[in-house]
């Protein structure tokens, strides 16, 4: 398996699913309070720009818009 297929793996199977789990976590604690802290609007902003840097780069994947060397790069990076 390249380091493409294991990253496009990771990302669909585990990150993005995570990630959308955390942040409808926190719609739904919203809804249930009736409002949303600062530190939780905060959180879901930043879980957001993960999403959406992972969907970047399953896009980039799609697109074989990505090497081996930076899905490299990046499953190091995420293992840290």
């Amino acid at each position: 398996m390249t380091h493409i297929e294991k990253l496009k793996q990771f990302l669909e199977s585990i990150v993005v699913p995570d990630l959308e789990k955390e942040i409808n976590t926190l719609f739904e604690m919203a809804e249930h309070d009736g409002m949303m802290s600062l530190g939780d609007r905060e959180e879901l902003e930043e879980l957001q720009e993960m999403h959406r840097e992972c969907v970047d780069m399953l896009i980039d994947i799609e697109a074989d818009a990505m090497d081996e060397a930076e899905a490299e790069e990046i499953i190091s990076s995420l293992k840290q």
